[in-house]
């Protein structure tokens, strides 16, 4: 069953309440630093392209990109992350203020900040990556300053995500106090990672990938059919309350109580899916807390996936591109 459209009129209604979105992040931060360069020839030391060296660029990547989503769709947006002592956590730290960003930072000096560090050619293609990153669970002095920090903002927040990455910073601990700290009626919701699978019991939504789904529900999905069986065996395995698979070029599938059914690609072209679940649980919650059902805040997400899988790396989706992509649709 194809979820209804959402009409220009009931988007722009959402819209109008997203400035009293504030929303709660919570996870894996990192900073994505990209080497452009050109490639003109082979090494003579091993069959590897020389790169020759043009510029680089940072970008704010993982818990913070979903945060920066947020704020692009003009939502509040609070982030509550775990960094290295280094100069990656200044950078950082400074890049989330810059984006709108309240950044709330605790700094663990036995890891460095999680950084991605990609050589790209100057038509965009990955030559190689590096990471510098520490993926232990935080130590328990550590995990008690980030569940204070919970503690303190979610407060005040119209929904909580958490970002979960595996590198870290999402603990049993980090995802109880979240729901525990969560007024009632806001929604918390997951980006998850299957080794984490069981931490999220109790949560309002969880935006498994389709490889996600595979594993968790031990089924392969290759219809709409198998995609409803899967999301209802992930929805038990997780113990949440509502799913919402992303499945590339074949679009979404959402299972909750309200509503149930499948969303075709809004993808028009395809540059770079990094970065692509951001969008898609930052927009479920901004929309979310701005009061859309779910199947709304699922036709707007999706949307946004397109917009955002048109650009290179880590992106962000404006409110305005977005109403623009709702309008046209409603026209075509």
């Amino acid at each position: 069953m194809l979820l209804p459209a959402v009409t220009p009129d009931r988007a722009r209604r959402i819209a109008g309440a997203i400035g009293n979105a504030r929303v709660l992040v919570v996870g894996d931060a990192m900073l994505d630093k990209f080497i452009v360069g050109r490639v003109t020839r082979i090494s003579p030391e091993a069959p590897v392209p020389v790169v020759a060296f043009d510029h680089e660029m940072f970008r704010i990547g993982g818990a913070a990109n979903v945060a920066h989503n947020i704020a692009a769709l003009g939502g509040e947006a609070t982030l509550v992350a775990v960094t290295g002592m280094d100069e990656g956590a200044a950078m950082l730290t400074r890049a989330c203020r810059e984006a709108g960003i309240a950044p709330s930072l605790v700094g663990d000096a036995s890891r460095p900040t999680t950084t991605k560090v990609r050589i790209v050619t100057d038509r965009n293609q990955q030559v190689a990556r590096i990471d510098y990153e520490a993926d232990a669970e935080i130590a328990d002095d550590v995990e008690g300053r980030v569940l204070g920090e919970i503690a303190t903002h979610a407060r005040r927040a119209a929904a909580i995500v958490i970002s979960d990455y595996v590198k870290g910073c999402i603990t049993r601990k980090v995802v109880q106090t979240a729901i525990a700290s969560a007024a009632p009626g806001v929604p918390v919701l997951v980006d998850p990672k299957i080794p984490h699978i069981d931490y999220y019991a109790g949560t309002t939504l969880v935006t498994p990938n389709h490889h996600e789904a595979e594993i968790a529900s031990n089924m392969r999905i290759r219809s709409q059919d198998e995609a409803r069986g899967a999301a209802r065996q992930f929805r038990t395995r997780a113990q949440c309350a509502a799913v919402l698979m992303t499945r590339g070029d074949q679009g979404m599938w959402l299972l909750s109580d309200e509503s149930e059914g499948h969303l075709p690609s809004a993808a028009r072209e395809v540059a770079d899916v990094t970065g692509a679940g951001d969008t898609v649980i930052a927009t479920m919650a901004v929309m979310l807390a701005a009061g859309a059902s779910m199947s709304e805040a699922a036709r707007l997400a999706n949307e946004a996936a397109g917009l955002s899988v048109a650009r290179f790396g880590p992106a962000t989706v404006s409110l305005v591109e977005l109403l623009k992509v709702v309008d046209a649709a409603t026209t075509t």
